[in-house]
């Protein structure tokens, strides 16, 4: 790509408002909101997942059903890709019944455990029947009622219309059922990129809201701005038209026919070598069609970024750094973070990063389940968080199928259920009401959320707290301890005035003291892995620990400082790769990476404080507490937080000073070889890779194995320093 070219994309990205500059929307400053914010509780839930109305293998109720009333996720959005599918995912299987809530343990009441009697082969429709059939033998009206172009036998339904006409009345009804916000979003085929979590709530009704509500806006999305639907119809009878009056190449590139932002033999507008960059320039544009039609109701999330590989301007490939700061400089109430917690953590190759299909991945694979944009400490995320951005780490289940498994089976060779591993807490703010879908987006917007595998953790108080130089400073560590220990207890956050949670901004005087203070809860007791048999991980340094009963070993203060918004103007410092494979495939041990850009790191982020059993107090229900001293701040910076079950040098998962290290370590890309981490036990299943008798920690064993949790930053600004989400020029 030119730096001509790119100079020009990014600044279309950055035309929200008049002139060169745009003003993002300011963080509280917590001295003075502490009154002011309404009573909220953390909540889990789900936003990337597939139904059979695209290439998932469950129906959409049994699918919503096993995440919200088996799994127990108290929210959940409902999202296949874009395109066209010819399954009717409308169609329950053959039986359905609803599944029981499963018991809860005494000692982890947030959520439901399953019991171990599943079917060997679980609970698939019957041939023929169920989700697998067909819209085309199943509508009344036959192949005449399937909108739109296209030609397959048997024909399938573009996806904008299963939204409208069908999906949706499913999502609206189990809402009701389950009373949990449940409503519909898409993994949209991304213009120029890969996959994006999206969601448009305007229009959508789901409980506790009463009446009939549709998601036509989310739909003519899908027709308008999905690269995998080619469909010219303009939505049927809906004569949908996909200019709008914000369009930053005013509406230049809108096809006469379809309406569709494209060229002509190029209607999806995707990257192409005749027409380089359109497709990025076409995500854009969709962002801020977003931001005109349903700026509250939306959110732009890119997911498992990492996996296809750094950005190509002549194909749909990749996000570099340049694309989530144009993403965001478009509309940063929408695209305001990325699923860098990716799911699929159960496949041989985790996150289906790298290996066979993505063998581009950058860097190679996830880190302890994590993607190397926020793995790397002073990579990606923390040059974004550098610049002060709202820019906020998501996790996902990504749930496809089960691997050799069935649905109902909890060994995988896959992915995991929504919920059963992986979960994105967020703090929703309903005070006396309701918890509502816009209040859960509100909540993911606002950065006060953290990321879990594993149930590695399921509360945190997270606080960052200028010191009140009228007490002692035994007694601000004191109070701010005991603080974060009673939010912890009521699964809500801290608000007192002077203090700064995640997503938040404290703004101090230079020369202060800071305190920052944490309190979580390490679930005792079992968490949702089906083995008992000790972590082989673990087991390779002498620890025996149940795989199914994992213990919190240390948590990590990462720290950087904010130097402020880079200009699209100042390329050197704006667009950059990361992790771009120079020689071998991605993950094997032998492959050479080249350097990180500049732009993509931020070299003053560095690991300040690890807690541990000898730096925490311990309290009952498995609550620890903890707090560290900052003196003198003179800078303004950031803090965030990682926690994991294993300690630094645990050979092949982590390295000296406690970070993960590449998964291929563990399982490498070629599968001829035998793993790094045997798994002896008599009780290891046969369905690990085993080579010469040898079983080795893989799949689904080796997820369980190696947890994490991740906490968004909370953002200080020093009086004098740089403004934290200043101006753009």
């Amino acid at each position: 790509m030119t730096q001509l070219r790119l100079r020009e994309i990014a600044l279309a990205s950055a035309c929200v408002c008049a002139a060169a500059s745009i003003a993002l929307p300011p963080f509280a400053t917590a001295a003075n909101k502490a009154k002011d914010k309404a009573a909220g509780a953390y909540v889990t839930g789900d936003f990337h997942n597939h139904s059979t109305c695209s290439d998932g293998t469950l129906s959409m109720k049994k699918l919503i059903d096993k995440s919200v009333n088996f799994w127990g996720l108290d929210w959940f959005v409902q999202a296949d890709h874009g395109g066209a599918s010819a399954r009717n995912c409308t169609l329950a299987e053959d039986p359905f019944t609803p599944v029981t809530p499963a018991l809860k343990l005494t000692n982890n009441t947030d959520g439901p455990f399953p019991p171990n009697t599943f079917p060997p082969g679980g609970q698939p429709a019957a041939t023929g029947k169920g989700p697998n059939l067909s819209w085309q033998s199943t509508l009344a009206n036959g192949v005449s009622g399937i909108k739109g172009d296209g030609t397959a036998n048997p024909k399938a339904m573009w996806r904008w219309q299963e939204i409208k006409e069908y999906q949706y009345a499913v999502t609206e009804s189990e809402s009701r059922r389950l009373s949990k916000p449940i409503w519909m979003g898409i993994e949209t085929n991304a213009p120029g990129h890969e996959h994006v979590s999206m969601t448009i709530l305007d229009g959508q009704l789901p409980w506790p809201s009463t009446g009939s509500g549709n998601a036509n806006l989310l739909a003519q999305f899908e027709y308008c701005f999905d690269r995998s639907d080619t469909d010219t119809s303009r939505g049927a009878e809906n004569n949908w038209d996909c200019s709008f009056t914000g369009s930053p190449t005013k509406n230049t590139l809108v096809d006469a026919t379809s309406k569709k932002i494209g060229k002509a033999g190029n209607l999806s507008g995707t990257n192409t070598t005749t027409d380089p960059d359109l497709g990025h320039t076409k995500s854009i544009e969709a962002i801020k069609w977003m931001n005109q039609v349903a700026p509250n109701g939306s959110y732009y999330v890119p997911a498992h970024l990492e996996r296809a590989g750094v950005y190509d301007p002549t194909t749909s490939r990749g996000f570099n750094i340049e694309h989530l700061r144009n993403f965001h400089n478009a509309a940063p109430q929408i695209a305001f973070g990325f699923e860098s917690m990716p799911g699929h953590q159960a496949s041989q190759n985790r996150g289906e990063y790298g290996g066979t299909g993505f063998t581009r991945t950058i860097a190679g694979g996830t880190f302890g389940g994590t993607g190397y944009y926020a793995a790397k400490v002073g990579g990606v995320w923390d040059a974004l968080l550098g610049e002060g951005r709202n820019w906020w780490f998501f996790a996902s289940s990504d749930y496809h199928n089960r691997g050799i498994f069935g649905n109902d089976q909890l060994e995988s060779t896959q992915d995991f259920h929504p919920g059963e591993y992986q979960r994105t807490h967020v703090m929703v703010r309903k005070g006396s009401g309701n918890l509502s879908a816009q209040g859960i987006i509100d909540g993911l917007r606002s950065g006060n959320s953290f990321a879990t595998s594993g149930q590695i953790i399921d509360r945190l108080a997270f606080v960052v707290c200028a010191v009140n130089p009228a007490l002692p400073l035994k007694a601000n560590r004191t109070l701010l301890e005991t603080a974060v220990t009673n939010a912890v207890k009521a699964n809500t956050d801290v608000r007192i005035d002077g203090c700064a949670t995640m997503g938040e901004k404290l703004v101090a005087r230079p020369g202060s003291s800071l305190i920052v203070a944490i309190a979580l809860r390490d679930p005792e007791g079992q968490n949702y892995s089906p083995y008992s048999f000790a972590n082989p991980s673990l087991k390779q340094i002498n620890i025996t620990q149940p795989l199914n009963q994992p213990v919190l070993d240390h948590v990590d203060l990462i720290s950087g400082n904010v130097s402020g918004f880079v200009s699209p103007t100042n390329l050197a410092a704006y667009a950059g790769e990361a992790g771009k494979i120079l020689t071998g495939t991605a993950g094997d041990p032998a492959a050479t990476y080249k350097p990180d850009d500049p732009a993509t790191l931020n070299n003053s982020a560095r690991k300040i404080k690890t807690f541990n059993a000898s730096s925490w107090t311990a309290s009952a229900g498995g609550i620890r507490t903890m707090s560290f001293v900052i003196k003198n701040v003179q800078q303004s910076q950031y803090f965030r937080l990682r926690g994991t079950n294993l300690p630094p040098s645990t050979p092949n998962e982590t390295d000296a000073d406690g970070n993960p290290l590449l998964d291929w370590a563990v399982i490498p890309v070629d599968s001829t070889k035998p793993g790094t981490i045997p798994c002896t036990d008599a009780a290891c299943p046969a369905h690990l890779r085993t080579l010469n008798g040898v079983k080795y920690s893989s799949f689904d064993v080796a997820a369980w194995s190696d947890l994490w949790f991740y906490a968004n930053p909370v953002f200080v600004q020093v009086n004098g320093s740089v403004t934290v989400a200043g101006l753009i020029k």
